[in-house]
């Protein structure tokens, strides 16, 4: 059984309500099905009522529709938000329009307001989109400060990381992360391969450079990076700075690097800005054939996460089962 295929039947045995406010995307509508019939979420779709014809399922009773326009709380929900956003100068009037015309938002606070679990978004949405809505409506993790976006990568027959699973980091959400930054996703990707793999993460803060074997600022922000993550967790099997193969390839490790309880085996890859990170998980994806899910919004005290624009339907129904096992 592989991890998607685990984390699905997990999502079955927890039965969270997951919200999907993109139901003018068909993708999302053909997932519907598929999520309600093996029955890893009950879901809740935000819409108009005339959606209701191209939902092909069997079983409804796990399902709801709500148009925001209708809501019987739509009133509360923009006071909410108001509430939330007053301080950068959002009317009320306007509070009120944005959670009754802006999908995305509403169904964010639907998930702040706990009617649901968490939600998926970005199959028709971009993922500054998905992003600002999370921001916007749901609380930041106090103790990280930071939010980002990870990928649940899985590699059939590899080698490599956990039997070919790893989180890659940050590939959606910070282009140009500091060291602190750095170290606050390396300890929330962490989290995140423990929650969803259950096994131990082993994090390799990625570089051109293993162990000083080349110098430079972005080097020297990796390093720093490195530190702060181990004051900050320092429970956890962290490493740096390594590079790819240094990371991956036990026998490179052994030459370039030398002991090390991360350096030839790590499956927490953290790359060093989101140019890297985002051409590595699509290169994986498409050289390796690998499955690739996310960006899983990481950081919020609330479980969210992205869809890329060229999700397929399997996409969304494995981030809705990953929403739905994690617990933020």
């Amino acid at each position: 059984m592989t991890i998607l295929e685990q984390i699905r039947k997990r999502a079955v045995a927890r039965q969270k309500t997951v919200v999907l406010p993109e139901s003018e995307d068909q993708r999302t509508l053909d997932a519907v099905p598929v999520i309600l019939e093996q029955k890893i979420a009950k879901v809740i779709l935000v819409g108009k009522e005339d959606v209701m014809g191209r939902i092909k399922a069997k079983d409804l009773s796990d399902f709801t529709l709500i148009d925001p326009a209708k809501f019987k709380d739509i009133d509360a929900v923009g006071n909410e938000y108001y509430e939330l956003r007053k301080h950068k100068g959002t009317t009320l009037e306007e509070a009120q329009k944005t959670v009754r015309e802006d999908w995305m938002a509403f169904g964010a606070m639907l998930v702040r307001r706990d009617t649901a679990h968490g939600f998926v978004a970005g199959a028709s949405h971009t993922t500054a989109d998905t992003v600002r809505a999370a921001l916007r409506c749901l609380k930041i993790e106090k103790s990280i400060g930071v939010a980002a976006g990870s990928f649940l990568i899985e590699v059939t027959d590899s080698p490599y990381g956990e039997k070919g699973a790893f989180i890659y980091a940050d590939c959606g959400v910070n282009p140009e992360p500091n060291a602190r930054q750095l170290s606050g996703i390396a300890v929330l990707s962490a989290r995140l391969f423990q929650q969803l793999v259950g096994k131990t993460p082993k994090v390799a803060f990625l570089s051109y450079s293993s162990k000083g074997s080349a110098e430079g600022p972005l080097v020297d922000k990796v390093k720093e990076a490195l530190a702060r993550a181990k004051e900050m967790a320092p429970e956890l099997l962290i490493d740096g700075e390594l590079q790819v193969d240094s990371a991956l390839v036990p026998e490179v490790a052994k030459i370039k690097y030398g002991d090390s309880p991360v350096a030839g085996q790590a499956n927490v890859l953290i790359f060093p800005d989101l140019n890297s990170g985002n051409i590595a998980y699509k290169l994986t994806q498409r050289l390796a054939k690998a499955r690739a899910v996310g960006p899983l919004l990481m950081g919020f005290t609330e479980p969210c996460s992205d869809l890329s624009r060229g999700c397929d339907v399997d996409d969304i129904v494995d981030a809705v089962a990953i929403t739905a096992v994690r617990d933020n």
